[in-house]
C-alpha cells in the first residue's frame, strides 16, 4: 500500500474542503490514489448531502463582493442551520467564494428549478430547430436537445456552473462538500449581481461637435 502522508492528506482536504480524518480514510481507501480519492469523497458528500438536504437552513448570512474598482458587485444570501455555523471560517469563506464566483460567471438564476417554464420550453424550442437545421435524423433530435439544455442550465445557473476557482467541480459540488464537512445543510437562496451603468443610455461625446461650438 501507498504511504499516506500529512502532506497527501493535507492536499485532500484543501481540493475538497472534507474532514482531515475523512481525507485519510479515502486515500487509505484508494491507496494513496488523489483522484480517485476525490471521487471517494464526493460519492460519500452526496450521500451526507441528501440525509441532510431536508433539514431546515434559516440561519447563513448575506454578503457582499466588489470587483474592478468598484464596477461589479454582488450581493449574496447564503443560509445554514445555525447561527454558530454561519460564524464560522470556512463558513464565511465559501460565502465569499460564491459571491466572487457570481461576479466573475454572472449566472441568472441559483438552480434550474428556478427557470420559468416557458422560458426552458422557449430554449429547447429552438435547440430543436437547430439540430433539425443541422440535418440530424428526427430519432435522434430529442436525445441531443436534452443534451443541449443542460448546456444551457450549466450556463445560467449558478449550482450547475463550472466553480471559477476549480473548473473540476461544479459549483454544486463545492456546496456538497462544504455540507460534508461541516455537517449542516447549506443553501444559496438569492443573489443580485450589479454592474456599474448597466441599462443606462451612455453618454456619446462628439468632440468635433463640441470643439465647433465653442468657436461660434
Amino acid at each position: 500500500m501507498a504511504e499516506i502522508t500529512a502532506a497527501l492528506v493535507k492536499e485532500l482536504r484543501e481540493r475538497t474542503g472534507a474532514g482531515m480524518m475523512d481525507c485519510k480514510r479515502a486515500l487509505i481507501d484508494r491507496n494513496g490514489n488523489m483522484e480517485s480519492a476525490i471521487e471517494f469523497l464526493r460519492e460519500k458528500g452526496l450521500a451526507a448531502a441528501a440525509k441532510k438536504s431536508s433539514r431546515i437552513a434559516s440561519e447563513g448570512l448575506v454578503d457582499s463582493y466588489i470587483h474592478a474598482g468598484g464596477k461589479i458587485g454582488v450581493l449574496i444570501e447564503v443560509n445554514c442551520e445555525t447561527d454558530f455555523v454561519a460564524k464560522t471560517d470556512e463558513f464565511k469563506q465559501l460565502v465569499r467564494d460564491l459571491a466572487m464566483h457570481i461576479a466573475a460567471q454572472n449566472p441568472t438564476y441559483v438552480s434550474s428549478k428556478e427557470i420559468p417554464d416557458e422560458i426552458v420550453a422557449k430554449e429547447r424550442e429552438i435547440l430543436r430547430a437547430q439540430a433539425l437545421n443541422e440535418g440530424k435524423p428526427e430519432k435522434i433530435v430529442d436525445k441531443m436537445v436534452e443534451g443541449r439544455i443542460e448546456k444551457f442550465f450549466a450556463e445560467v445557473c449558478l449550482l450547475d456552473q463550472p466553480f471559477v476557482r476549480d473548473t473540476d467541480i461544479t459549483v454544486g459540488a463545492l456546496i456538497t462538500s462544504k455540507i460534508a464537512s461541516i455537517g449542516e445543510n447549506i443553501n444559496v437562496r438569492r443573489f443580485a449581481r450589479f454592474v456599474l451603468g448597466e441599462g443606462l443610455e451612455k453618454r456619446v461625446h462628439d468632440i468635433a461637435a463640441e470643439v465647433a461650438a465653442l468657436q461660434k
